[in-house]
């Protein structure tokens, strides 16, 4: 049996929809169609902190006012709901467990505030792109760096948390 096409375009309500996304938006939709397959609207709206009021529904008039008609998503439905990410949580839960489990991913319990000074230490240190890794991790608060009772501690409280991959590196001797 030959799978269907499906392609996604997956905007943040972080406000207006600019013309790169809606570039991005019309090469999806085209393929799909060409393809007599579908395309699909799923919101990205995990970053709650950048979120814009109306910017969602400002999204959907925008692809409509360019003919851009999605058949599944935010509005219609579909097969595969729900289409806004903050809302398919539970859908990934026993997957990052199973992450967490098999020692692929890591809580990190990191503020905000922490996260901004280690980038600036690392600007200072001259780094090119600061970023969170395996060389900067140990130096955070993670599950990684913190005890199994800290750990425990900090979930029983709801502490607000990150569940991290880890990056493997594989090294190839010869």
């Amino acid at each position: 049996m030959e799978k269907k096409v499906r392609l996604r375009f997956a905007p943040s309500p972080t406000g207006a929809l600019h013309i790169g996304g809606v570039r991005t938006a019309l090469f999806n939709y085209l393929f799909a169609k060409k393809h007599n397959g579908d395309f699909i609207l799923r919101i990205e709206d995990t970053d709650q902190n950048r979120y814009v009021e109306g910017a969602e529904k400002y999204i959907i008039e925008s692809l409509k006012w360019c003919n851009i008609n999605f058949d599944e998503g935010v509005g219609i439905g579909g097969d595969f709901a729900p289409y806004r990410q903050s809302e398919r949580k539970k859908n990934y839960k026993k997957y990052a467990d199973k992450l967490l489990k098999e020692n692929f991913a890591y809580y990190a319990f990191d503020t905000s505030e922490e996260l901004e000074k280690m980038r600036a230490d690392l600007k200072k240190a001259k780094v090119k792109t600061p970023q969170y890794n395996g060389i900067t991790r140990v130096n955070m608060r993670n599950s990684l760096t913190l005890s199994a009772d800290e750990v425990k501690k900090l979930l029983d409280n709801n502490v607000p948390y990150v569940i991290r991959i880890k990056r493997l590196i594989i090294l190839q001797m010869s």
